[in-house]
């Protein structure tokens, strides 16, 4: 059940973590090899999917013992948690050759997370952005961070040991504030170059080392758009495994609508009363459009639109 009405996409896990079971390897041993767990495969960041009986999607769950014989030992495995006493593991695979063109052939496809989010159920999704979330931080944690050497899977693939040095390594989430500038009755979006072409979103950075959620949020207006922050409302998170980031979205009142975009991090501002900011989200403004439903920047927008 979710904490509050407001849920983002990659948000609402269902499954129970059971971080308490993590620590058990014989436990996890015994579930692996138990014909009543299941198991969802990653390929390359791409998860297995399959038609449901409804004419959607939905992950296609695999043998829990089918999840072992891939991942041919502990590097590549990770235990997902439970589905009412069902323990749910994922394996991670790589390279080059379609897995569905061999041991997993006429088992399903492969879609990339970003389309799945329009396609799956909120809680399938989720399952798969915390794998993909996990999966990431371990490929860039093969090497130790403290003395080089390589490390090795612990705790059901949740934490990663150094056999040298003893140093242990966590999976690791990056806070981004995201936040809507408000002025008076009119929000303000920018846009980087890089984006597609007439894609105008929300303002969004890193939090530093030092820095309060408040602060990081004014600190981006300031550097990006040349605008003094006055006030922040918290409004929601957002899990966002491309690759480990967590979300913070917030509404900021700010001193005026004198926005100058930094000509680095934005290239262009606009700002739009509510009944334009509902046109955009609609797509009914030529030439210009916000970012689509899964985003948390729609969600800002939407909100504040409809007069939240």
């Amino acid at each position: 059940m979710p904490l509050t009405a407001f849920q983002n996409t990659f948000a609402g896990n269902p499954l129970d973590r059971a971080s308490e079971r993590r620590k058990d390897s014989a436990w996890l041993a015994e579930r692996l090899s138990s014909d009543q767990s299941l198991g969802l495969v990653l390929w390359n960041g791409k998860a297995l999917v399959e038609r449901s009986g409804s004419g959607g999607t939905q992950i296609a769950y695999m043998p829990s013992r089918l999840i072992e014989d891939l991942a041919g030992g502990p590097e590549r495995l990770l235990f997902m948690g439970l589905w009412q006493d069902t323990a749910v593991f994922a394996v991670d695979l790589e390279g080059p050759a379609d897995p569905t063109d061999g041991p997993l052939q006429g088992m399903g496809r492969f879609e990339d997370a970003r389309a799945l989010a329009s396609s799956l159920p909120g809680g399938e999704i989720a399952i798969v952005g915390t794998a993909k979330g996990v999966f990431e931080w371990r490929r860039k944690h093969r090497a130790c961070s403290v003395c080089g050497e390589p490390t090795r899977s612990a705790e059901g693939g949740w934490k990663r040991e150094c056999p040298a040095c003893g140093a242990e390594h966590f999976p690791r989430t990056d806070p981004v504030v995201i936040m809507l500038a408000v002025h008076g009755d009119r929000c303000m979006l920018g846009r980087q170059e890089i984006w597609p072409p007439g894609m105008f979103s929300a303002l969004a950075g890193f939090l530093e080392p030092g820095e309060s959620i408040e602060e990081a949020c004014a600190r981006e207006l300031f550097e990006e758009a040349g605008l003094r922050t006055t006030s922040v409302t918290y409004h929601s998170t957002q899990p966002w495994p491309f690759p480990n980031s967590l979300m913070i979205g917030l509404i900021a009142e700010v001193d005026s609508d004198d926005a100058r975009p930094d000509q680095t991090e934005l290239s262009e501002v606009r700002w739009y009363t509510r009944e334009e900011a509902r046109a955009l989200l609609a797509g009914e403004i030529k030439g210009s459009f916000a970012p689509g439903g899964m985003a948390i920047a729609h969600q800002l927008i939407k909100t504040w639109a409809e007069g939240g």
